[in-house]
């Protein structure tokens, strides 16, 4: 039964009570069943439209998917300015959460580091080495590449310090 159903069978049993229309009584059932009957009205095309959004919603959501299996699986130049405003490299994986809005990440989803970068260059075999001020506080580094212990004075940088 729905509930514009039940609103109509109420308002069958109030007038089954035999209570005069006239009376004080009768015009406040009357009112109920009047506002009760038009509550269920409401209710009736809320459901409605409701249906109505969720199909068009549906609609959107396939339309989507369908978009997102094309351009998924489109190969894209890498450093070409035609396809990527600003030059990063960009690739989907197809899995729909490809692109992150985190301004802390960067393209390898570690966190970017806000203090000083330093570079070195191994004298072996000519790797460049980026590290923090702490490792060069710590006074040497391992490359990577090649395994060279690269040591790093600060002492003239330190006593100048000091006389200031």
């Amino acid at each position: 039964m729905t509930v514009v159903e039940k609103a109509a069978y109420l308002k069958g049993l109030t007038e089954g009570l035999g209570i005069a229309p006239d009376s004080k009584e009768g015009k406040l059932w009357n009112a109920l069943n009047e506002l009760l009957s038009d509550m269920a009205h409401e209710i009736e095309d809320l459901h409605a439209c409701y249906d109505e959004h969720d199909e068009a919603l549906d609609e959107v959501c396939d339309e989507l998917n369908y978009l997102e299996e094309l351009t998924c699986d489109l190969d894209f130049p890498e450093d070409d300015d035609d396809y990527d405003d600003e030059d990063e490299d960009v690739s989907c994986c197809g899995c729909g959460r490809c692109y992150s809005d985190d301004e802390d990440e960067d393209d390898d989803g570690e966190p970017e580091y806000d203090g000083v970068i330093y570079d070195a260059t191994c004298p072996v075999c000519g790797e460049e080495i980026s590290f923090d001020e702490d490792t060069l506080a710590e006074g040497s580094i391992e490359c990577p590449n090649c395994g060279e212990k690269l040591e790093f004075d600060l002492g003239d940088d330190d006593k100048d310090e000091d006389k200031e």
